[in-house]
């Protein structure tokens, strides 16, 4: 089902997802009079990385039912989650290292997806070296912010002189590049594949930083976590087997995305390429997900460094039966 939500109705919506979270889950009786839940997962709407959420009713324990509502940022998502107005989400990492590092209840459950980030730019931009006075887009705040300015001192460019940061909303990312707002632009899916097929090219990779690929996240609060361990349990093992279903089987994943956003499906496909479903806590992955928050207080998008130990719980992701 798709449950994509107009803005008109967003309020209206996380307004009812509060009432039913302030005593955990929705719940109500089912058919043969036991008791349901109603698990709510918030996620970004258009992008093909954090679609995990529309598979996840597939793979749904009996007694279980997901509802999915879309935001257009992840700092969004986080507050909803954070306030208990949904139970769960699929959203930027550098969103849940800074609600931790300002004490707010959320943990990293899973990781979600790898990658889904590109660096391009006109045909006349043939490397970083050609750089100098172009203007660049980026979205604030976000992954791609870090891994942009660590590309350019990486290839000895001076992010504050050398060149002119644009900042934009994802979905602006792409129609400011065709329009000439922006020579080149480091962003995620799908505004990458939309520019490559209008003719840009990679400029640079974006993840050859400390932090690598590290991207999206899979999370919830702590208080649901003491509350309910079982359904946390129960929603982790249909979240690792929608993992699963993107990465075995690609078609179906963008063929759900184009129905469910009305994408292009030739853009859509191109996108899945540079994205890796994922939701291992591994020890390499930590590691990178610790460089992301490290460079998220050199580059003031936090004032300090997040408590890992506190904000990653592997637990659930490590007891599942269907975690490889």
């Amino acid at each position: 089902m798709n449950h994509h939500l107009p803005k008109a109705g967003l309020t209206a919506a996380l307004g009812l997802a509060l009432t039913a979270a302030l005593t955990g889950c929705g719940t109500s009786n089912g058919a043969d009079g036991g008791s349901s839940d109603t698990v709510t997962i918030g996620t970004l709407r258009s992008q093909p990385h954090l679609y995990q959420p529309y598979f996840m009713e597939r793979f749904a324990e009996e007694g279980v039912s997901y509802e999915v509502t879309t935001f257009d940022n992840s700092p969004d998502i986080k507050n909803a989650l954070s306030s208990g107005a949904i139970d769960f989400a699929v959203l930027g990492a550098p969103s849940m290292l800074a609600g931790s590092a300002a004490g707010e209840d959320v943990r990293i459950i899973g990781s979600a997806a790898n990658g889904g980030s590109g660096f391009v730019g006109t045909p006349e931009i043939s490397g970083p070296e050609a750089l100098a006075g172009a203007r660049i887009g980026y979205p604030a705040g976000s992954s791609q912010e870090i891994l942009l300015k660590l590309t350019l001192e990486a290839h000895g460019i001076d992010p504050d002189e050398d060149v002119e940061l644009v900042n934009l909303a994802y979905p602006d990312m792409a129609p400011a590049y065709e329009s000439g707002q922006v020579d080149a632009f480091l962003s995620a899916e799908t505004g990458v594949s939309i520019a490559l097929e209008a003719g840009a090219h990679e400029i640079a990779s974006p993840y050859e930083t400390p932090i690598g690929g590290v991207n999206i996240v899979f999370g919830t609060r702590a208080e649901l976590i003491e509350d309910n361990p079982e359904l946390v349990q129960s929603v982790t093992d249909s979240f690792i087997q929608a993992i699963g279903l993107m990465n075995e089987d690609p078609d179906t994943w963008v063929d759900g995305v184009v129905e469910t956003f009305g994408l292009d499906a030739a853009v859509t496909a191109r996108s899945v390429q540079n994205i890796t479903p994922r939701y291992a806590l591994d020890e390499a992955y930590l590691t990178e997900l610790g460089a992301q928050a490290e460079q998220m207080v050199v580059f003031d998008q936090i004032s300090g460094e997040p408590d890992l130990d506190t904000l990653i719980d592997p637990t659930f992701v490590e007891a599942s039966e269907f975690a490889e």
